[in-house]
């Protein structure tokens, strides 16, 4: 009987809004994955199902992401930079800034010639951004020295640091972006 005087005295002791409180915390911790919200039109507590929401929404689709790199990126790229030995430098060095931006600003001299990331698993918002300035260049000017440069700016403008090069390939690259303007 002294133990239900206890309680009670506690729950007089606490006030109408700290009830409140506690039974929000013991409905926010009852099921697992669904959010409390309180509505913006009429004030009203619901529950939003999140691990409903994200299930339904299918993220990233392996098809898509093939085709993108396979079909969009590498084949737009290998079709119509200019091909041969004499150049292969200026090819790699437009491949690494696109490279930089599929890996989030993983650069290859970060860790001695190995990237550690794969740009054709990276996000599909990231991969259609870098496709749609491909194409753009295609149906433009398919100036590679252009599309160098959109790749470097593309890259400043997430702050990706750009690729460290030897003497010679740096000029290389220097040269490319001057010679767009």
């Amino acid at each position: 009987m002294e133990e239900n005087n206890k309680k009670s005295k506690k729950e007089q002791e606490l006030s109408e809004a700290d009830i409140e409180r506690l039974q929000l915390l013991q409905r926010a911790h009852e099921r697992k994955g669904k959010q409390l919200t309180i509505s913006d039109d009429d004030g009203v507590l619901k529950e939003i199902d999140e691990l409903r929401q994200l299930v339904s929404k299918q993220l990233d689709s392996p098809e898509e992401k093939y085709s993108i790199y396979y079909k969009g990126i590498r084949k737009l790229l290998m079709d119509h930079l200019p091909k041969g030995e004499d150049y292969k430098q200026m090819r790699d060095i437009i491949y690494d800034e696109k490279n930089i931006f599929l890996n989030l600003g993983k650069r290859k001299s970060d860790n001695n010639g190995v990237r550690g990331s794969d740009g054709r698993m990276t996000f599909q918002p990231v991969m259609n951004e870098i496709l749609d300035i491909i194409i753009g260049w295609v149906g433009g000017s398919q100036n590679p020295f252009d599309l160098y440069k959109q790749f470097y700016l593309l890259n400043e403008k997430h702050e990706y640091p750009h690729e460290e090069y030897d003497e010679s390939t740096r000029g290389v690259a220097n040269a490319m972006l001057k010679l767009v303007d």
